[in-house]
């Protein structure tokens, strides 16, 4: 085979290599994109994911003062401790709970669970309190969720975390963590009921009577 065959030979195969695959080269740089219709899993997620899975504290404290019926200010200032310890919440649960106690106390509660681009899920919870604690009262719970990517990750027990418990303009908020999961119940009418935080709390798809 004579020199003007073999460098034919050659360019035609690289033709043909490039025709077959055109994207070949292109994947042998370093760090070069994957072809067009392939998917890239090193890449990063794209700026402003985090912003799109999660509320902020505008979006919260308009929720939460609608739902309480009260004006921004006065949920505002308990949105705003809660963020500042644990950013900002992938979802939140907004229901009604009552709960009584004579130093040993039970808790009822049922609300429904909101997370971005997700149908609302409704969820069941209850569990018991021992402290110092006594009296009976209903209010309406609204719980800010982190590290809650998905509904059916709500449904386990969730002790309550000890020294967690304060009052903010007449609203009770304290923290509830399992899992790498936190919730932050925000409490009106809570009182002296402030006391039943030391406990646990189930949340189920189903209501239980008996609160263990």
């Amino acid at each position: 085979m004579d020199r003007r065959t073999l460098v034919t030979t050659s360019l035609a195969l690289s033709v043909s290599a490039c025709v077959a695959d055109p994207y070949r080269r292109q994947r042998d740089l370093q760090g070069a994109p994957p072809p067009p219709g392939q998917p890239d899993y090193a890449a990063a997620p794209p700026p402003g994911a985090e912003e799109t899975q999660t509320y902020s504290s505008e979006e919260i404290v308009n929720s939460a003062s609608d739902f309480f019926g009260v004006g921004a200010e006065t949920v505002g200032a308990a949105v705003e401790r809660v963020f500042q310890e644990q950013g900002r919440p992938t979802a939140y649960i907004a229901g009604e709970e009552g709960s009584g106690a004579i130093v040993v106390g039970r808790r009822y509660g049922r609300g429904l669970i909101y997370m971005k681009d997700k149908r609302p899920v409704e969820v069941f919870w209850q569990g018991p309190s021992v402290g110092w604690d006594w009296g009976g009262n209903a209010s309406r719970v609204f719980t800010l969720c982190y590290n809650l990517h998905y509904p059916d990750a709500i449904f386990q027990r969730f002790p309550g975390v000890e020294g967690s418990a304060y009052l903010i303009g007449g609203l009770g908020v304290n923290y509830q963590r399992a899992n790498d999961i936190t919730l932050a119940p925000i409490r009106t009418g809570v009182g002296l009921r402030l006391g039943a935080n030391v406990g646990y709390l189930a949340y189920t798809r189903q209501r239980n009577v008996v609160p263990f």
